[in-house]
């Protein structure tokens, strides 16, 4: 029997039906009467079976009702299952002499059928109880089903909140490190400003148009990281060795926007502080099929202490890695190795990975 459920409080409950609901109620009915009818025509007259199926029909489907409308809500409320059952033996035990009642009118004439439907009303009144408790089985199920796909729903939408706002997080981070960069430069009255200006607005454009989407091409995200790689180069000039290498076909593959960036980010971060000597900036990235790889290494100096790691660029690292933990739970492999004076990390990654967001 195809129901759904009503929640308690409502103040209409038969809106909580759908017409395509209320067909299905209509159709389980009908069965069940012909069902019924069928069982007893051997039996009975063509009329008098008729009048027996609609009456068994028209009481399961009271007690099916009653039950939906009133005593399932009821529990819903109060949790107590014990005095819902015990709701569904009274309403049974009510329902039981007035179904007799009926069967006994329809077999006036008929001593032997009223003389048996008086005698087999235990019957009729487990066969009522176990419509009810049908009716409350079904419900309980439509109910754990309702659950499941409200907690999905609101998981998904949880999950889409949490990516917008690391997203959000994360331009202005780019956006922040850069403008330094550009400002140091403008100080010094280098003629590298302008073209820091032109990176910068290939970089924000596709920040702005690019990175709504749930995923972009892989060829996008790898010339922002181009471009980001020449704004660290103008910056640092021969404070920093800078290797970047791709092999691989890098074309018809997408990846969530962003993604990489932090940990190349990090890499300049840290290969030039706290260090008087060059330091150094490796990136390699291998893309083969759907499969990429990417490992980052960059120079640490420990002949300076250390500044205290409060600063504005903390979160990227950590959304970063929630990200992946959000997007390509069981698709990548993320590996990070520090000793005294190197930091790497190893990234392998499914492109094939079917994003949701």
């Amino acid at each position: 029997m195809n129901m759904v459920f009503i929640k308690a409080g409502s103040s209409n409950n038969i809106a909580g039906f759908s017409r395509s609901t209320l067909k299905y109620h209509l159709l389980f009915w009908v069965l069940l009467y012909f069902v019924i009818f069928f069982a007893n025509i051997t039996q009975t007259s063509f009329f008098e079976s008729l009048a027996i199926a609609f009456t068994a029909v028209f009481f399961y489907a009271l007690v099916a009702y009653t039950d939906m409308l009133f005593l399932f809500p009821q529990y819903i409320k109060d949790k107590k299952i014990f005095r819902h059952l015990i709701s569904l033996v009274l309403v049974s035990l009510v329902m039981t002499p007035i179904r007799t009642f009926f069967l006994f009118i329809l077999a006036n004439g008929n001593p032997e059928a009223q003389a048996m439907y008086v005698s087999n009303q235990i019957y009729v009144f487990f066969t009522l109880f176990i419509a009810g408790l049908y009716t409350t089985i079904y419900l309980i199920i439509i109910d754990w089903l309702r659950q499941q796909r409200e907690n999905r729903e609101l998981e998904n939408q949880t999950l889409q909140s949490e990516l917008k706002f690391l997203k959000s997080q994360i331009n202005p981070h780019f956006l922040f490190n850069t403008l330094n960069s550009l400002y140091a430069l403008t100080l010094k009255k280098s003629d590298l400003a302008p073209e820091i200006v032109l990176k910068l607005s290939e970089m924000m454009r596709y920040m702005l148009y690019e990175c709504n989407e749930k995923d972009v091409a892989l060829d996008k995200e790898i010339k922002y990281m181009q471009n980001y790689i020449e704004l660290e180069k103008l910056r640092h000039g021969d404070k920093l060795e800078i290797e970047f290498d791709i092999t691989g076909k890098t074309e018809h593959n997408r990846i969530a926007p962003l993604l990489l960036i932090p940990f190349l980010e990090n890499a300049f971060k840290h290969g030039v502080k706290n260090t008087n000597n060059p330091g150094y900036v490796q990136l390699y990235i291998d893309v083969n099929d759907n499969n990429l790889s990417m490992k980052i290494q960059n120079s640490r100096s420990v002949s300076i202490p250390k500044i205290a790691e409060k600063r504005s660029g903390g979160i990227g690292l950590i959304n970063v890695k929630r990200r992946m933990d959000i997007l390509y739970p069981e698709n990548h492999k993320l590996e990070i190795v520090e000793t005294p004076n190197t930091y790497v990390v190893n990234l392998d990654l499914n492109l094939n990975n079917n994003l949701i967001f």
